[in-house]
């Protein structure tokens, strides 16, 4: 197949298990980006996240950031465009889900990724590998300023259950208006209806003039998997569930053992 872009997820992906990015991965993106294939970082984090590993990764074009909500170029700070989930929205889905569960926390991210607004409590069960910023910056507000303005993303955690059972009882209320996923981090993620890592890269290959046949793409959790389905060749990681390896063409190995490289080694020939 012609390659024109990479879309990858960094954790669990790219990222080998010490978040870091490997040599060996490091020039197989050089190598692409010297033959004109855009290598779009396609992630859960938001731009705070991205910068802690874009020197190493060479990151410095565009970037999809909180699951295909948001677009920014990572050099200049443009913005192609941000879906929020509207704040009506956000207060009927976490009345309804607080309903059903006691002592959930939430947070809402915010103003390009750059606010992260986060209800009395959240920071004490945070660590600073769940969001990639220090807990000691991300506050504590009373859950209606939480939950009083449009968010990129809203995160909801709970101290002792796990994230599958909050997302298994998020889908059970019947609830629309929003997109929830999990992205191996501990808590659900939910973005505007319709938003996945899918249709933010599709909107970003209309704008670079890509078609998705020509478009590569790696994950390895359930926020992956449109990605997967959508791109001309979607690559899932060894350790992948069944549901994000039957959506891809190929399963590659590790990200312990350059997964990524060793597919866009073969694929550059």
């Amino acid at each position: 197949m012609t390659v024109r872009l990479i879309a990858t997820d960094l954790d669990g992906t790219l990222l080998d298990s010490t978040s870091s990015v490997t040599q060996r991965t490091r020039r197989a993106l050089d190598a692409a980006r010297a033959r004109g294939i855009h290598v779009v970082p396609v992630t859960a984090r938001q731009p705070i996240g991205l910068r802690a590993i874009a020197a190493d990764a060479a990151f410095d074009g565009w970037a999809l950031c909180s699951n295909g909500a948001y677009a920014v170029h990572l050099g200049d700070g443009r913005m192609l465009f941000a879906e929020e989930l509207p704040a009506e929205t956000v207060r009927t889905l976490a009345e309804a889900l607080r309903a059903s569960i006691t002592g959930l926390l939430f947070a809402s991210v915010r103003e390009g990724g750059d606010a992260f607004v986060a209800q009395h409590g959240y920071a004490e069960i945070a660590g600073h590998s769940d969001h990639k910023r220090d807990p000691e910056t991300m506050g504590g507000e009373p859950l209606d300023h939480v939950l009083s303005a449009p968010s990129l993303k809203l995160v909801i955690r709970h101290p002792e259950l796990a994230p599958a059972a909050l997302f298994e009882t998020l889908r059970s209320l019947g609830l629309t208006g929003f997109e929830a996923t999990l992205s191996g981090a501990p808590f659900v993620e939910v973005m505007a209806e319709g938003v996945t890592k899918a249709t933010g890269l599709a909107r970003l290959c209309e704008h670079l003039g890509v078609d998705r046949t020509d478009v590569v793409a790696f994950g390895d959790a359930l926020n992956d998997v449109e990605m997967l389905r959508w791109a001309g060749h979607g690559v899932a990681m060894a350790a992948a569930a069944d549901v994000v390896r039957d959506a891809a063409d190929e399963v590659a190995l590790s990200n312990d053992e350059d997964g990524v490289a060793r597919v866009v080694e073969r694929l550059l020939g």
